[in-house]
């Protein structure tokens, strides 16, 4: 196994045991530039995926998902390999639809400062459906949902690392708006598990397929649940909400169910100790 990664938003620590093992290599490299390697299988996992990461240099973060898919796919393109596109539920933006399933065009800015992210990935998406459909490249496209668990950085400003890091430090946890908007929390196993099938899935199966947990919370309501497991007294403080965030985010897995015979199987209970247990751990 090649691992590639420029170290823009991941740390070393996070392979440090696998640097020894004999079927593991590593390479520093951005995948913004062209990779001359031989491969059977490609997976895209490139672009800083948090909103303070991906704003923080929008045009770099626009570049990686555009850019960087035309050099990987170009790559599966010569080597005949298989390629697998981490894309992700941003591309429904504020869904007028819900829940979304993969048949939702989407209602997002294009103008907006998650635009960087939003349109960056829906580009890679239109990349990799015309190289499969022009030159036969054989793709496989995973909508991913909000996802958490131990490797997180402390710094990455999602909301579950957020309320973790807040309450361990013993500060009121930061919710934007009134806290009634939803998300849908995918524990990091039962995404990789969703991931693997689908690069195993038959020839025909290219997705888009949405990868997440449908179980909706309020983010209040995980607010609340984070404040009794880490036992803090510490509350919630309201911010106003950021432009152009999403009020409503869950997934339709249904074509997940029939076509990978995949679901979510981590209640957010279970998959919450591990993860503050992890940032105990770092912070």
């Amino acid at each position: 196994m090649l691992c590639v990664d420029n170290f823009y938003t991941s740390r070393r620590a996070n392979i440090e045991s696998l640097l020894t093992h004999p079927r593991f290599e590593f390479q520093r490299h951005d995948v913004n530039f062209p990779l001359y390697v031989e491969v059977d299988e490609i997976w895209n996992l490139a672009c800083p995926a948090s909103p303070i990461h991906y704003q923080k240099d929008p045009v770099m973060t626009i570049k990686t998902s555009v850019q960087g898919s035309i050099n990987l796919l170009g790559l599966a393109k010569r080597v005949g390999a298989r390629i697998l596109q981490a894309s992700t539920s941003e591309v429904y933006g504020d869904p007028k639809v819900h829940p979304q399933a993969e048949t939702y065009w989407g209602n997002v800015n294009p103008i907006g400062v998650r635009a960087c992210y939003d349109e960056g990935k829906r580009a890679a998406e239109t990349l990799f459906f015309d190289y499969h459909r022009q030159h036969g490249v054989q793709i496989k496209v995973a909508r991913i949902f909000n996802t958490y668990g131990p490797g997180m950085q402390a710094d990455d400003g999602r909301v579950v690392s957020n309320f973790i890091v807040q309450a361990l430090r013993g500060k009121p946890l930061t919710v934007y708006g009134d806290g009634s908007q939803t998300r849908s929390f995918c524990f990091v196993d039962d995404l990789v598990d969703g991931l693997i099938k689908l690069m195993n899935s038959e020839d025909d199966f290219t997705g888009p397929v949405n990868l997440g947990n449908p179980n909706e919370f309020t983010v209040l309501a995980l607010a609340e649940q984070v404040l009794a497991e880490v036992n803090s007294s510490a509350g919630v403080e309201h911010l106003p909400l950021p432009s152009d965030d999403p009020t409503q985010r869950q997934p339709d897995i249904t074509l997940a169910r029939e076509k990978l015979s995949w679901q979510a199987t981590t209640p957010l209970t279970e998959g919450l100790p591990p993860t503050i247990d992890y940032f105990r751990k770092v912070i």
